[in-house]
């Protein structure tokens, strides 16, 4: 009896052994099949805004990779919540977004008859770049410092406007964070994209804001606008020269925007684990890391885990914002 149990266990393992290696063999050719058409990244925010711009400059060392045209298309509204629904209901396995944290982590608690759950109907490829934002105000703005900035604001109240790319973006959740630490009330006006943000704040509808390095910069040392702090902890190593919001009295202030790929729930596992291998060899690469740095990133490029991980804290710390201060998308 112990032998011809013996006897089918060992052919049990090689059945085992037979089916995996042809389930990994599959898994291979899946792959390496793939693409079979043009790639496409779909980007929830206009042209010229920091996923627009990563997006690009990932899309030609990607063509190169898999032999296939990347085609980019912004569709823009609703904070990136359209084009992240968009990517989340795609069949065609040949269809990706670049999401922003609020994408991929909290639409859902902010706006719960949203079409898609982030948690549940997106795959996790690859954490792109982690950036702090920089709170700006125009060139004039009060104040000699960034504390004396913020005496100005709370005195302000909701006298001041601030803008950001809409309700649950970071640059949002990021400022009514900073209204319950500091005693500020200035009133959200939402835009399209931080771009358009800047032109506001540039042309006196806005105070505040809180915007991308790569974005901010270029205004600031042009004279058109003023940093007041970035939200890193400490200084950031993408703009050393400006102090962080810590450094100004607010304690416990530590917030960054990112870019992340990701695809649809159903997408081929095989594929995402081959595409989630040469996102990160991209973004690790020299070219593309004194590229992202310049656009106001510090490149990651992590493994499809990373990304999940990232998720999951996000989730918890912006979601205590939205818990906390009752925002809503009705």
């Amino acid at each position: 009896m112990q032998r011809r149990t013996l006897t089918l266990s060992i052919a049990a393992l090689a059945a085992y052994t037979l089916s995996h290696a042809a389930f990994a063999q599959s898994s291979k050719g899946v792959a390496s099949d793939w693409p079979t058409k043009p790639v496409r990244i779909i980007v929830g925010f206009p042209g010229g805004s920091s996923p627009d711009l990563t997006a690009r400059a990932f899309a030609e060392p990607l063509s190169k990779a898999l032999g296939q045209p990347v085609i980019v298309e912004n569709k823009v509204g609703a904070a990136g919540n359209i084009a992240a629904d968009y990517v989340a209901k795609a069949t065609d396995n040949h269809t990706l977004g670049l999401m922003i944290n609020g994408n991929m982590t909290i639409a859902k608690l902010l706006n719960p008859k949203l079409a898609y759950d982030p948690l549940k109907d997106l795959t996790p490829i690859s954490l792109l770049g982690t950036s702090p934002l920089i709170l700006t105000a125009p060139a004039n703005a009060a104040g000699g410092n960034a504390q004396e900035f913020l005496t100005a604001a709370r005195a302000g109240s909701n006298k001041w406007n601030y803008g950001s790319p809409g309700i649950g973006t970071v640059g949002h959740l990021g400022m009514e964070l900073l209204k319950s630490k500091t005693g500020m009330a200035p009133v959200h006006i939402p835009y399209p994209g931080y771009p358009q943000v800047a032109s506001a704040m540039i042309s006196g509808d806005l105070q505040l804001s809180m915007l991308p390095p790569g974005l901010a910069m270029a205004q600031i040392r042009a004279g058109k606008l003023r940093a007041i702090g970035t939200t890193s902890s400490g200084r950031s190593t993408l703009v050393p020269e400006i102090p962080s919001l810590s450094e100004a009295g607010v304690k416990d202030f530590n917030l960054e925007i990112w870019n992340g790929i990701a695809a649809p729930r159903n997408f081929p596992k095989p594929v995402a684990a081959r595409l989630s291998s040469l996102f990160s060899d991209i973004a690790r690469s020299p070219e593309m890391r004194q590229k992202m740095f310049q656009q106001g990133w510090n490149v990651v490029g992590s493994s499809a885990e990373g990304l999940a991980l990232r998720i999951q804290s996000d989730t918890k710390l912006l979601g205590g914002i939205i818990t906390g201060q009752g925002i809503r998308i009705e």
